[in-house]
């Protein structure tokens, strides 16, 4: 026999096999092979037994070929054996040498983990990549395959489905007739199990991936592992996250390991883990389920991945609880936001800066040319957009007086870079209502900063949050929630651009009223319901939100918009269902020119003639912009 454990294993196994291929030449043989061999000495004189007892069936539709057995001494399921494994074995008992599992596919912290785990006595056990990574390191490691005596298959498909594994780490130590079910089929206790998955997400998620090479990524035996370590937390400690490696590592240094707490942390963690994948390979099992097109049917099921990206101090208001999720769904991959913005600079984003940001941005997004938004309360208060080849200066300070009054505290989001002669306006400007005040915002958010820029933006306040994000995609979903559900539907992305503007009136707008009538239903689009906007030369002069009936709101967008209400257009984000002595004569009669409307009212006509009596066009654009 060779001196080390495993050299005598590995002989030992061969020997085995062979002595059983020999004695299987003869059908109604039956033999009782006992072997002992000894431990070097830096074992302790330690020794190993292994029992074995082999019979061959008698029937001749049984293949009597040589049985495999197992590193640990036992065959496969040809051999019932009867085996008291050595601590230094593969298969090591649970009063022996612990054991640690280690499969990864993000090696991150991976010399970290077994260096710790080395020094405090764990025998590491490993598979493919991550064994050769951990030799190539220099470290001792028992491959998976001498563990099963079975050798990786199929592909890779299997290679840890085995009772040689899955019995190490679902046995239950306090349990005699579980720890006795181990010894018998000469099975060791895995005590230490750190897996993550094959890369799914970040596989299908890059461009033009084969359908194949996506179901070749969903892993089975690392979420069998994960699911069956965080089952048996009691005594498994499992890992699946690199950030948790040192304090794992020192719970075991201090022999603090058997925390029920920090124990079922983990297991809440690594069911996350694997629930979180799962949800991903749904997602696109779904999408994909028919060859060559991708279905857009809302599936019967839905699971919504939500990674922790910040606690919040409270909610919306002082009392309430709050937190700030990332959504991980693969149709969120890519598709820009509020949500995966960068903050340079100020305070930490609260629950409500979070609402008005995202209400800014998707406003500002909408738009091709350059333009400012301003919000306050997730409604647009002020928006302006100026030529592809004009400076920003004059959007913003355009959008600031539509309402300044509302602007103070408000959100200003851009859709083109913020430089050095922008940041400084926004810096010094004033308030229009008293030129004295300075303006005081609390967010910038733009897609990017110059230097200078970003360094004078900085110097206005301490406080200023200044967010970097990139543009809201479109052909998104909408989720809210309900008491008890969720409301799931299609983003709204209905530009002008897909739609008529159809004139319905004997009179015809000019090419300039119709684009300060796109202008101002685009904006209207961004306003809470009852919304009606003014607007004029691409930029908005007062809006009317939230009120329970438009007359309200049209009053006070007219007021807001003031004598420059004269010639401007005004756009409403549902049909009029009154005209005469309503809000589509009180238009007329404060000089706007031309009025957008979806239109679908069973008083249409009354609409169309009261704008005929006034000389006012109107275009219906047979869509409606609820927004509550």
């Amino acid at each position: 026999m060779a001196a080390t454990s495993r050299g005598s294993l590995s002989l030992l196994s061969l020997n085995l096999s062979s002595s059983l291929a020999s004695a299987s030449s003869h059908p109604q043989s039956r033999c009782s092979l006992s072997m002992a061999t000894s431990r070097s000495s830096h074992l302790g004189g330690a020794r190993v037994l292994l029992s074995v007892k082999h019979r061959l069936s008698t029937s001749p539709s049984v293949t009597t070929g040589a049985p495999r057995v197992l590193a640990s001494g036992t065959a496969n399921a040809s051999l019932a054996p009867a085996v008291s494994p050595s601590p230094s074995s593969p298969g090591a008992s649970s009063q022996g040498a612990k054991q640690a599992l280690i499969s990864l596919s993000d090696k991150r912290n991976l010399e970290l983990l077994a260096k710790g785990l080395e020094d405090l006595g764990y025998k590491l056990v490993s598979t493919g990549g991550t064994a050769t990574a951990l030799e190539k390191a220099g470290f001792s490691v028992t491959r998976v395959e001498e563990l099963t005596s079975f050798p990786e298959m199929l592909d890779g498909r299997v290679k840890t489905l085995h009772p040689a594994v899955h019995g190490g780490i679902l046995a239950r130590r306090d349990m005699q007739a579980h720890l006795e079910a181990l010894q018998q089929h000469g099975i060791g206790t895995i005590d230490v199990v750190v897996v993550n998955l094959y890369p799914f997400y970040s596989t299908v998620t890059s461009s033009s991936v084969e359908f194949e090479t996506g179901v070749e990524n969903i892993d089975i035996g690392g979420p069998s592992m994960i699911r069956a370590a965080a089952k048996n937390h009691k005594d498994v400690i499992v890992a699946v996250d690199p950030d948790d490696y040192p304090e794992i590592l020192g719970k075991l240094q201090s022999d603090d390991d058997g925390d029920s707490s920090f124990r079922r942390r983990l297991a809440w963690k690594a069911f996350q883990h694997a629930s979180s994948y799962d949800s991903a390979v749904a997602e696109w099992l779904w999408k994909h389920q028919r060859d060559g097109e991708e279905t857009t049917e809302f599936p019967p099921s839905l699971t919504v991945p939500l990674s922790l990206k910040q606690k919040l101090r409270y909610g919306e208001n002082p009392h309430q609880r709050a937190a700030f999720y990332e959504d991980k769904s693969l149709c969120e991959f890519g598709a820009g936001g509020i949500a995966t913005s960068v903050q340079y600079h100020g305070k930490e984003m609260s629950y409500n800066n979070y609402l008005d940001a995202d209400a800014a941005w998707n406003c500002v997004c909408e738009f091709n040319n350059p333009t400012c938004v301003v919000v306050k309360h997730t409604n647009p208060c002020g928006v302006a957009s100026v030529g592809p080849n004009q400076g920003l200066l004059e959007a913003y300070r355009l959008a600031v007086r539509a309402d300044p009054v509302s602007a103070f505290g408000g959100i200003v989001a851009f859709n083109v870079e913020v430089d050095e002669t922008l940041a400084r306006e926004i810096r010094e400007f004033r308030s229009p209502t008293d030129g004295e005040t300075r303006m005081f915002y609390e967010i910038v958010v733009a897609p990017s900063y110059t230097e200078k820029g970003l360094e004078i933006l900085k110097g206005k306040s301490k406080t200023l949050r200044i967010l970097k994000a990139e543009h809201t995609k479109k052909g998104r979903r909408s989720l809210r929630q309900i008491g008890g559900g969720w409301l799931l539907q299609d983003s709204d992305d209905k530009t002008p651009e897909d739609l008529g503007f159809r004139v319905v009136t004997s009179k015809v707008p000019t090419l300039e009223l119709v684009d300060d009538a796109q202008f101002a239903w685009l904006c209207c689009k961004h306003v809470k319901s009852n919304a009606i906007v003014v607007a004029k030369d691409n930029r908005m002069l007062g809006m009317g939100s939230g009120q329970p009936n438009r007359v309200k709101s049209l009053q006070i967008a007219l007021e807001k918009a003031g004598e420059e209400a004269k010639g401007a257009a005004l756009a409403s984000d549902a049909f009029f269902p009154f005209a005469w002595n309503d809000a589509v004569e009180d238009a007329c009669k404060a000089g706007v020119k031309v009025i957008a409307q979806p239109g679908g009212s069973m008083r249409d006509q009354d609409a169309i003639d009261c704008c005929n009596k006034y000389g006012v066009a109107m275009l219906f654009t047979e869509v409606r912009h609820f927004r509550h």
